[in-house]
């Protein structure tokens, strides 16, 4: 039975107000076991007890029903949902209600039935179902405190390269002892989420396991980028290229394939070649399951060369000679 000095603050473990939202409670945890993981501190008792303590401090304030009752009777919480009786001699304060060390415990059958008869005091129902006229609000019934706490999920992340979560992958996931073979699908994203429904860890009040959810990382790719759904590249082409325009391979996921450049396109302009981005995930309408790829936006660098033969060096002499384009008479007037 815990005592006074037991009691573990589970907001100032996680460093959160009382009236934290589940999403600052979320964010606070994940923040903090990062810090305090023990792969991130190996060997380091103090960061082992630490992440113990955040874990059971997320378990029971990321569940709705869990923190009511921590918050309303604080480290008698857990008798309260395993319907125990309190133990004589017991004083402290839950939810505003004092519990008085001189009660006579053993009259009740287990604590649900002494909670009962404390909020009767408090304007709540008695255990014979009457309310003392001190207050006209009804308690509510407090049978769910015999209920358990569903098993907290898991979070983990797992990095890839983008072509394992292109392609997909079979994956070899270390969580905590237990080795867990992971498929990734096909067109996996940055924060793309994975369920694997009942591989979390164990609940220690529950003995229940709960799922686990991977968040996908990438590596990032020395060619390949995302914007938004699609993927963009760059490609360099020569300035006759440019100029006259031309037929070039360019690499998307699956392979090259051919492209028409169109004469005098500029430097950093973007083509698009439809189809041959990202995989989509298979979706239920007819209009889904048909686009299967987002696009590759090729972006143009038009690229000098360094050093020119002498035919080279005569034709863009001649060009230049000859050629009555001027591309800066757009800002030939501009002034401050």
């Amino acid at each position: 039975m815990p005592t006074a000095t037991d009691f573990k603050d589970y907001y100032t473990i996680l460093g959160v107000s009382k009236t934290a939202t589940p999403e600052e409670i979320k964010r606070a945890y994940r923040k903090l076991a990062r810090k305090h993981h023990p792969d991130v501190n190996p060997g380091n008792p103090e960061a082992e007890d630490k992440f113990k303590d955040l874990n059971e401090a997320n378990e029971v304030l990321s569940n709705p029903e869990t923190r009511s009752k921590y918050d309303q009777f604080g480290q008698h919480w857990k008798q309260a949902g395993a319907g125990v009786a309190p133990p004589r001699g017991t004083s402290t304060n839950a939810g505003g209600f004092d519990f008085d060390p001189s009660t006579n415990f053993d009259e009740y059958s287990n604590f649900d039935d002494f909670l009962k008869d404390l909020l009767g005091r408090h304007g709540g129902p008695t255990r014979s179902g009457k309310t003392h006229s001190r207050s006209s609000t009804q308690a509510d019934d407090f049978g769910g405190f015999r209920t358990q706490a569903p098993a907290p999920d898991t979070e983990a992340a797992i990095a890839l390269s983008l072509s394992e979560a292109f392609h997909g992958v079979q994956k070899r996931l270390q969580l905590d002892n237990e080795t867990l073979n992971v498929r990734i699908p096909a067109g996996a994203k940055l924060g793309s989420r994975i369920r694997l429904k009942g591989k979390g860890r164990v609940s220690p009040f529950s003995q229940q396991r709960g799922d686990l959810y991977l968040t996908i990382e990438l590596f990032p790719h020395p060619f390949f980028k995302f914007s938004g759904d699609n993927l963009t590249c760059e490609v360099p082409i020569r300035p006759d290229e440019a100029v006259l325009g031309t037929q070039m391979q360019v690499p998307t996921p699956d392979g090259g394939v051919m492209m028409t450049v169109p004469k005098g396109v500029s430097c950093g302009q973007s083509l698009r070649l439809r189809g041959k981005g990202w995989i989509l995930p298979k979706g239920d309408s007819p209009q889904e399951r048909l686009r299967q790829r987002t696009d590759l936006i090729v972006k143009l660098q038009i690229v000098s060369p360094k050093e020119l033969s002498e035919i080279e060096q005569d034709c863009y002499e001649k060009i230049k000679a000859s050629s009555s384009f001027n591309p800066r008479s757009a800002i030939e007037e501009v002034r401050l």
